[in-house]
């Protein structure tokens, strides 16, 4: 199989469906920016010697392929059958971050990124889960997205917050309050 074709290399790609459309059309943006996330979910997989986070990570990793699939699918023109996301799913990250925030200090001022390598990766993954759940809506109000998709979405970025305290906290690393200035 070779991984090149040439046909994107005049600026446009298929849609699982088969129409081609110009590769910053909004499915492109929306679920290539899911894909940059689950790069930042091997990163932070990779950096973690925690067995529990990285079997979640890693289902987490499979989950984004689902969403990842659902948004380059044209929901009109598509006859592939894709795997699809449940509400065990969304279950699965809240009862995660419920397990996490057990163990983790009570949470009383906001937190800067930084002052654990792996805590700041997160940080990072957070941000641009929550700029994919931002072009998914978007996508959302012009085309059909199922719900579930924003709703994982949005679980997922608070998990990766409480990821980020979690794994510096299991590391003996201290959390940066942010300390607003005083006029």
């Amino acid at each position: 199989m070779k991984i090149y074709t040439r046909k994107g290399d005049k600026g446009k790609t298929s849609l699982i469906g088969g129409t081609r459309v110009p590769k910053h059309h909004m499915r492109i943006e929306a679920y290539g920016t899911v894909d940059e996330l689950n790069s930042w979910l091997g990163v932070i997989r990779d950096m973690t010697a925690n067995d529990a986070v990285k079997t979640l990570l890693k289902e987490i990793q499979d989950r984004l392929f689902t969403v990842g699939s659902a948004l380059a699918a044209e929901p009109e023109h598509s006859k592939m059958i894709l795997p699809d996301l449940k509400p065990a799913d969304v279950e699965t990250l809240e009862l995660d971050i419920d397990r996490m925030n057990e163990t983790l200090p009570e949470l009383k001022n906001f937190i800067l990124p930084g002052g654990h390598l792996a805590a700041s990766y997160c940080h990072v993954a957070r941000c641009v889960c929550r700029r994919a759940e931002r072009l998914i809506v978007d996508l959302s109000e012009k085309d059909m997205v199922d719900a579930l998709v924003i709703q994982y979405m949005n679980r997922l970025s608070d998990h990766l917050f409480v990821l980020s305290r979690y794994l510096a906290h299991n590391d003996g690393a201290e959390e940066i309050t942010w300390a607003p200035r005083k006029s």
